[in-house]
């Protein structure tokens, strides 16, 4: 018989202090902590881990022989997306936040306060500018939980429950959303038309019991829906709020939401100075008018301005700290959780740096660098655009006329060193740029797929001129 293991270590994994914790709160097992985790997630087996070292450095060995199975982008030509973007960090970014008084353990909660509370109320202001919102929140744990968030507070405001998903959201974005509201919230689906809302399609879904109008622009697959006041004047009509999540990259150059009737807006700040590391450093963001009643909804923290004791000084602190999960705890309408209160700082920082001026022509490369991609990808023979919408950093093209796979394109070229995207169906590819990628990257995407097609003629590798330049797309997208 198998001796229990013991951790020199943990005394609670002694089996005597197994059964005296399990008898305290009226376990018959430890299984029964995990009763609501389906079967075919649980591991069901030992970890498969090495025998103990005993040396530090033969440990050291270990774990840098595992780290060194990690590709980043900077080492190979990457066009991957999907929810964690290879934009530029700049360096004041990494070393204001590494600085001592806001580098923490957790949280962004250090044990004594220099500056951060003004810094993150600095963030604050600068994304309200940013979305022409008047109220952010701190950054929670990531945007999948802002938008969860968002759309829980338009089902408390409205006591509603149905949810309109009018575009194409991130699977994984959607399975935790799924997993946050399903109690509380249903989520019904209505079809895209060319990669955009098919606003009759939503209008005849709408109701009195429809809470809100959940729109992502861009979408999953990079799609800028151009109805939103449609889609918002039709929404309040029935009494709903339009819930808008979006990357706030591009409102250098887009309409925000906000000026389109969005009542809730939110996302990820993860574009704004935060490196990829392998699965991305993320911060979510809700931002909402100036009306009590979407601000009082908001579990999270608030920091503002506000006097002080000292005539003509002023202090940074909370807004309205009785309304958050902090303070009622287990009584909270909700529960918000780790904050990414760091990221915020960097944001910030990014933000500051950038500019409107920067954040424009940001934009602009953008745009112009996804339309220059998606006209020299769709010039391969047997390559078609997956849609006709406008798109912002990612689309998808179909690669079935050129007797391609997503898989197979996929796996051929990470032989020459290229991520050629994300593949979304058997013959689909989420193609992603952006400021990081050249022009010279995307024809070296395009000719390594062209060769794929033994069909078809290779593209011209000495095409310098650049035909689609970045203007020449702008002037196109303008007219």
């Amino acid at each position: 018989m198998t001796e229990p293991f013991v951790h020199p270590y943990i005394p609670n994994t002694a089996p005597e202090s197994k059964a005296a914790m399990l008898a305290a709160v009226g376990a018959a097992s430890v299984d029964e902590f995990y009763a609501d985790v389906p079967a075919e997630l649980r591991l069901d087996r030992p970890l498969d881990l090495p025998a103990p070292f005993t040396a530090e450095q033969d440990l050291v060995r270990h774990v840098d022989g595992l780290l060194a199975k990690n590709v980043s982008t900077r080492q190979r030509l990457s066009f991957l997306g999907a929810g964690t973007y290879h934009h530029y960090v700049p360096a004041v970014v990494d070393e204001v936040i590494g600085r001592s008084e806001f580098l923490t353990a957790y949280a962004g909660e250090p044990y004594e306060d220099h500056g951060r509370f003004q810094a993150l109320f600095q963030y604050q202001s600068l994304m309200a500018e940013l979305l022409a919102m008047d109220v952010v929140n701190v950054p929670t744990y990531d945007g999948y939980q802002a938008t969860a968030t968002a759309l829980s507070m338009a089902g408390r405001m409205s006591g509603r429950r149905r949810i309109l998903v009018a575009s194409d959201v991130l699977p994984a974005k959607l399975s935790k959303v799924r997993d946050f509201v399903r109690v509380h919230l249903d989520l019904e689906f209505v079809a895209t038309i060319d990669g955009v809302a098919d606003v009759a399609g939503l209008v005849s879904r709408l109701g009195d019991d429809v809470a809100a109008v959940w729109v992502e622009t861009p979408s999953h697959t990079g799609a800028v829906e151009a109805q939103l006041r449609q889609i918002a004047d039709a929404a309040h009509a029935a009494g709903a709020v339009l819930v808008v999540g979006t990357d706030p990259i591009g409102y250098g150059v887009l309409t925000p939401p906000a000026e389109q009737g969005a009542d809730i807006v939110c996302g990820d700040i993860q574009s704004l100075g935060l490196h990829q590391w392998f699965g991305g450093a993320h911060g979510g963001f809700i931002a909402v008018h100036d009306d009590p009643k979407f601000i009082m909804e908001m579990p999270s923290r608030l920091f503002g301005l506000a006097t002080t004791d000292v005539p003509g000084e002023y202090g940074f602190g909370d807004v309205a700290y009785d309304r958050t999960s902090f303070a009622h705890r287990e009584e909270g309408k909700e529960w918000v959780g780790t904050a990414a209160a760091l990221w915020g700082i960097a944001a910030g920082v990014y933000l500051a740096l950038m500019g409107p001026q920067g954040m424009r022509e940001l934009g602009e490369v953008l745009l112009a660098r996804t339309r220059y991609a998606q006209q020299k990808l769709a010039a391969i023979p047997g390559v078609a655009l997956g849609d006709g919408a406008i798109h912002l950093r990612e689309f998808t093209i179909d690669v079935s006329g050129a007797g391609l796979t997503a898989a197979g394109l996929v796996e051929a070229l990470r032989a020459e060193g290229i991520e050629p995207g994300v593949p979304v169906g058997e013959q689909r590819l989420l193609v992603c740029v952006t400021e990081m990628t050249t022009q010279l990257d995307i024809d070296r995407l395009a000719d390594a797929i062209a060769r794929l097609d033994t069909g078809s003629a290779l593209l011209d590798r000495r095409d310098t001129d650049h035909e689609a330049s970045d203007t020449a797309i702008l002037e196109e997208q303008s007219a």
